[in-house]
């Protein structure tokens, strides 16, 4: 093998193999980042009747200077006339703290829910260790979208990718955690030699994405309660080889990334800035817009191990291809390990409140 630069990455690298490598385990597929579109997706009957912020279970203890300054740096990325005005309005603001940011919701927005109840999921940016040659350990090849890539897609399954060789190679990871960064959609990789890269989204297969949670299940191969990330990874880890690569290939879908060097922010999501932990959620962009702002209200979770509820104001920043239906949110975590455990267990029912901007007069002091 040999290491190529790339000119425009300094110590971003690709490996071009030239010799028959093993070809591992991946799998499922995150958000597919596609343009969010800047007008409104149809919404059929009347709006529904406002309620008061008082109303919300948790509005009085939440962290509303937390949640103000992610909406303040991320509110650019709306386009309806109303939700520009609003985020003029705290973009013309201090950062400010609880109590002020309170006020400022509560006069510039009034509360729509959301009818029925949904999941709520959550994902995270992982941090891995990577090699620059494959071993026992490092077997699974980090491949870039192919030349040939149309003629793939819809066609050839995650198996197929698998068992033949790659071409070029980005890196070279454990099949398991190459599984999960493409559940995430991009992360960190670590070399040996201390260069940190970001690994992004390229392209995906086009199939569609399916959990190996449940099939594992349903298998006997874990308990009810206890299909997290980390039961689940723990699984593959302890049974790496053709045992786990058969659970993994029940996701057909397979995903292409591409190496940036690592400029240390957050991934950026669908809307195209960075996700600011605890306050972006994935939606659903035929039910909702980029750049919305919803109260998420998510209790009775089902895994072990699991935050008994999630409460907090989060902007519509990202999409994926799990995240069907209009009650439905995947929050983000923010990155490494810790965030990783904490995203593998939520799995809540969710209710979901639209902040719906106030037009008129500015009611800001």
């Amino acid at each position: 093998m040999r290491l190529r630069l790339v000119g425009v990455l300094g110590g971003v690298f690709l490996l071009s193999a030239c010799a028959t490598a093993r070809a591992p385990d991946e799998a499922p597929t995150p958000p597919s980042p596609p343009a969010p579109s800047p007008g409104a997706p149809p919404r059929d009957g009347p709006p529904p009747a406002p309620i008061a912020f008082s109303s919300l279970t948790g509005w009085d203890s939440a962290d509303h200077a937390e949640a103000f300054a992610a909406y303040q740096a991320t509110c650019g990325v709306a386009k309806a006339p109303a939700e520009v005005e609003v985020c003029r309005r705290a973009r013309a603001q201090p950062r400010l703290e609880s109590d002020a940011a309170r006020a400022f919701f509560e006069a510039n927005f009034r509360l729509e829910p959301l009818p029925g109840e949904g999941v709520l999921t959550a994902y995270y940016a992982p941090e891995y260790t990577a090699r620059t040659t494959p071993d026992a350990e490092y077997s699974a090849p980090v491949r870039p979208k192919p030349a040939n890539h149309a003629a793939l897609s819809g066609r050839a399954d995650r198996a197929a990718i698998e068992t033949t060789p790659p071409d070029v190679v980005l890196a070279w990871m454990r099949p398991e955690e190459l599984f999960f960064l493409q559940i995430q959609g991009s992360g960190v990789l670590t070399f040996p030699d201390g260069v940190r890269v970001k690994v992004l989204f390229a392209a995906h297969n086009d199939l569609p994405f399916s959990g190996i949670a449940n099939p594992m299940r349903d298998r006997g191969l874990l308990e009810a309660n206890n299909t997290s990330g980390e039961a689940i990874r723990a699984w593959l880890a302890a049974r790496r080889g053709p045992e786990a690569d058969a659970i993994m290939r029940l996701n057909r879908r397979y995903v292409w990334f591409r190496l940036e060097a690592d400029d240390g922010l957050h991934p950026l999501g669908a809307a195209g800035v960075p996700l600011p932990p605890d306050h972006a959620i994935a939606v659903d962009l035929s039910q909702h817009r980029v750049g919305e702002l919803f109260w998420i209200d998510a209790e009775a979770p089902i895994l072990s191990g699991a935050f008994p509820t999630y409460r907090r104001l989060a902007v519509a920043l990202d999409t994926g291809g799990a995240i069907k239906g209009q009650v439905r949110a995947d929050l983000y975590l923010g990155s490494g390990p810790e965030a990783g455990v904490e995203a593998g267990r939520v799995r809540h029912t969710l209710r979901m409140i639209r902040l719906a901007p106030r037009v008129g007069p500015d009611p800001t002091p």
